[in-house]
């Protein structure tokens, strides 16, 4: 185990430059979506992350992983080799964490599952990140975020009156309540390990915590605040004072006026007398307030009205493109997005100490580091020779040929 479990002295002050996390040494299993986010949080707050690729330079949807792949070292092992798995068990056993995205069994047939990584570190904290769960009917079913999001309830309650439910890109399922539920399972159990000493197994399900996100939503129906009909409710469009309208220019801006002082702010920004609307808080009415906000609204451009409304408390703001954002002036004071060659990525987030985010380190390619990293755990020279040659392991700073870009379902 790392030095992460030793106790800093209480009142001790963070070292400057510190990031929370550093000490945290976490052995990540190569994947897509979810379990590279939760492994990115942990990387850009200052664990140590050794991402296991393959051995053949595999990196599927590479490009797309860009971002998320940042702030890691690789080691390339081919998984089915025994060698390689002895190699990732040698690993396991000086690292506090262990990340994995198969399908339920699959780490257990190839010799890296729970019970064979406990046997040589009894404190790891293994983590499993998964669409259906280690268990269940579907469990060993493939699915993407949209098929999590429509069983859980979430994708029906998403899209406009009368209208289909609609995708939310893939963030509630895969990045929320998958990769954010991973992130949060895996701090709870390093904490649990610090104080006991043991480690755990984090079972982490994207249905589980997409569930777990329509906490609120679940509490406002059970008090017959949630009518089952999408585009009907509070905060799904229905209200005429939490919704989306189309300005002049056929862009649009975000209205969110749910108090009081916010909707007067609203109505007196539209050039509307709050005294001669009918009462918001009855939904018969909703139609009619909003014609006639609607109506107000496209008499001018999405920035005339985002101008006008700039110094208010109305909660109207333009929606805009990523790009636009990267250049809002408060996301710029922020520091919020960072530029990437041609594209964008997030910064890292939270923020401590009324710091500056550091800027991440790219991502690596596959097999980059493993001659340095082996080294590192203890391996003479001759064992990672020998590793390489058997065909176990590759190291080199340039992707293997033939390189796969197509990805297997995630279950």
């Amino acid at each position: 185990m790392s030095a992460f479990g030793g106790h800093s002295p209480a009142g001790a002050q963070a070292e400057a430059g510190s990031k929370p996390l550093s000490g945290l040494r976490v052995l990540e299993l190569t994947g897509i979506g979810p379990a590279p986010f939760a492994c990115m949080l942990l990387a850009d707050l200052g664990a140590e992350v050794i991402r296991v690729d393959r051995a053949d330079g595999d990196r599927p949807f590479a490009e797309w992983h860009r971002v998320l792949d940042r702030g890691r070292r690789s080691v390339a092992l081919d998984l089915k080799n025994p060698h390689a798995v002895r190699a990732t068990l040698r690993l396991a056993e000086q690292c506090d964490v262990l990340v994995e995205g198969f399908r339920p069994g699959v780490a257990e047939r190839l010799g890296i599952g729970p019970h064979q990584c406990h046997a040589r570190n009894p404190s790891l904290v293994y983590a499993r990140m998964t669409g259906w769960g280690q268990h269940g009917p579907l469990a060993q079913t493939p699915g993407h975020d949209i098929n999590y999001i429509a069983l859980t309830g979430v994708l029906d309650a998403i899209g406009p009156a009368g209208g289909p439910p609609v995708p939310p890109v893939n963030l509630l399922g895969d990045f929320a309540g998958g990769g954010m539920l991973l992130f949060g399972g895996i701090l709870a159990a390093v904490l649990e390990q610090r104080r006991t000493g043991r480690g755990r197994v984090v079972d982490a399900a994207i249905v589980d915590g997409t569930a777990l996100l329509m906490s609120m939503l679940l509490g406002m129906s059970g008090t017959g605040q949630w009518q089952s009909a999408r585009g009907g409710n509070l905060l799904d469009g229905g209200a005429p004072f939490y919704c989306v309208y189309p300005c002049h220019d056929g862009r649009y801006v975000a209205v969110g006026a749910i108090e009081d002082r916010f909707f007067t702010a609203l109505v007196r920004g539209l050039g509307l007398d709050p005294g001669r609307l009918p009462d918001r808080w009855r939904r018969a009415n909703w139609d009619a307030l909003r014609t006639v906000f609607a109506e107000r609204f496209a008499r001018r451009t999405r920035d005339e009205w985002a101008s006008a409304f700039a110094d208010t408390d109305a909660c109207v703001t333009p929606v805009l493109s990523v790009e636009e954002a990267a250049r809002h002036p408060h996301l710029r004071a922020r520091g919020s997005f960072l530029p990437d060659g041609s594209a964008l990525q997030p910064a890292s987030a939270p923020r401590y100490d009324g710091g500056e985010p550091p800027r991440p380190a790219p991502p690596p390619i596959p097999g980059q580091h493993t001659r340095e990293v082996l080294a590192e755990s203890g391996w003479s020279e001759e064992e990672i020779e020998r590793l390489l040659s058997s065909g176990a392991a590759r190291a080199g700073t340039e992707p293997a040929d033939g390189v796969r870009r197509g990805a297997p379902s995630r279950s």
